[in-house]
């Protein structure tokens, strides 16, 4: 049976032909309202799938981490160190879209007039309800569960991962008693590990019915007259990754290109779906056989699936200057300095709520002086610009594990390369 080895495919490969194929199939069954419940469905049962491994994988993996952590002063530690890095990140991505913006002028080179609105709302609605639960209280408040069986029920990342801490270091507390539930955990996690790798079997079908759906309701004609300002972000991303984070990396004396090459394939299926959560499950599987300590990975990943969003920074910066700039609305450096801070406090206080960025700019753009309706324009183009965000968030989070492994010296290098030569 060697011979056949040759054709068998790898999951990167079989994810980028059902993208080819979800195009095609969209643009064929265009505006065909059949097709366009059949696939949505059959991308949403893939979105589940993912959704339902998410929650205990995150459970079963952080407990046991912090659990064999076992100190809580190396745990306050690691989790400020991580909460810095993100903030700092996050806001050069803020700052870096707000310079590409100023610098190329992307809203002066369309006819705000001339574009037909979308409708939002969905996020409307979303923002209306998200407006009253923002601020540093509200999101203190919101972290620490009054019910664990009710936030793993509705998905509730923060909670649970507060949960799981303190659940991990009670363990950790009692010693030997514990040691058959990090056994019990351990084997969960294993037994999740297995049931992934057989969900991401489907990923092909998943990525071909969500682009198909996109494409067959919007049609490649919507994207024309906004095409500049999805360049210029796409554009921008692709610098923040190659000089940000690679500047990041060689300050922790690493290669982000051998990284990027480890999760090429979770990349592309992040792009693809628009959905972090899709890649969560082999993102911790993978960072953990990368060299990183499973406690660190356990904690940093899912932490930043809520704090450390660098492609949603960049593209709210953008589009915000962009709207303004399309409107004719001049801001001086005061009015930026502001919406960079209110950038930051915002994106942090919505960073659980569906459909995050978009509600992120109805919060923000108001304080600027760009009409809400102005969103509208940009709203039939924000599930092709959210591909790449995605894809940027994933990378971000993938590259804070390593840099806060490698700041506690809980990262092994040799595992790490001998990981490494397996993608080479």
């Amino acid at each position: 049976m060697k011979h056949y080895k040759f054709f068998k495919l790898s999951l990167g490969w079989q994810i980028l032909i059902g993208l080819i194929l979800g195009v095609i199939l969209g643009i064929v069954f265009y505006k065909n309202q059949a097709a366009i419940t059949a696939m949505q469905n059959i991308g949403t049962m893939f979105i589940n799938l993912i959704q339902m491994i998410v929650l205990p994988i995150v459970v079963s993996c952080l407990t046991v981490g912090i659990a064999n952590m076992g100190d809580i002063k190396e745990l306050g530690r690691v989790g400020l160190k991580t909460l810095i890095y993100f903030e700092i990140l996050s806001t050069i991505a803020i700052i870096l879209g707000m310079i590409v913006a100023n610098v190329l002028h992307p809203g002066t080179m369309i006819n705000i007039h001339s574009l037909h609105g979308s409708d939002i709302s969905q996020y409307m609605a979303t923002a209306k309800s998200a407006k009253h639960n923002t601020g540093i209280w509200a999101t203190l408040l919101g972290i620490i569960p009054t019910n664990i069986f009710k936030s793993l029920s509705e998905g509730n990342m923060m909670p649970v991962i507060f949960f799981s801490v303190f659940f991990g270091l009670g363990i950790s507390a009692i010693g030997e008693r514990g040691k058959i539930i990090v056994d019990f955990l351990t084997a969960v996690q294993q037994v999740m590990f297995k049931v992934t790798n057989w969900v991401m079997k489907t990923a092909p079908i998943g990525v071909c019915a969500l682009i198909g759906v996109t494409l067959a309701e919007m049609g490649i004609n919507a994207l024309l007259p906004l095409g500049y300002f999805v360049a210029i972000t796409y554009l921008t991303m692709i610098v923040f990754v190659i000089v940000v984070m690679g500047i990041v990396a060689k300050i922790f004396k690493f290669k982000l290109s051998d990284l990027l090459h480890v999760i090429k394939d979770e990349i592309i299926l992040a792009f693809s779906t628009a959905s972090s959560e899709a890649v969560l499950p082999k993102m911790m599987e993978k960072m953990g056989k990368f060299g990183v300590n499973q406690g660190i990975v356990s904690f940093v990943i899912p932490t930043g699936y809520t704090f450390n969003l660098d492609g949603s920074a960049i593209y709210q910066s953008l589009a915000a200057l962009f709207l303004a700039q399309a409107y004719g609305i001049h801001l001086s450096f005061g009015q930026q300095l502001t919406l960079l801070v209110v950038l930051m406090l915002t994106s942090k206080g919505m960073a659980g709520v569906p459909g995050a960025s978009f509600v992120v700019l109805l919060a923000t753009i108001a304080t600027i002086g760009v009409p809400m309706s102005g969103l509208t324009f940009i709203a039939g183009i924000d599930r092709i610009i959210d591909m790449g965000r995605t894809a940027v968030n994933v990378v971000g989070n993938s590259l804070a594990t390593v840099v806060i492994g490698k700041s506690e010296n809980e990262f092994d290098d040799e595992k790490s390369q001998r990981y490494i030569a397996k993608f080479k």
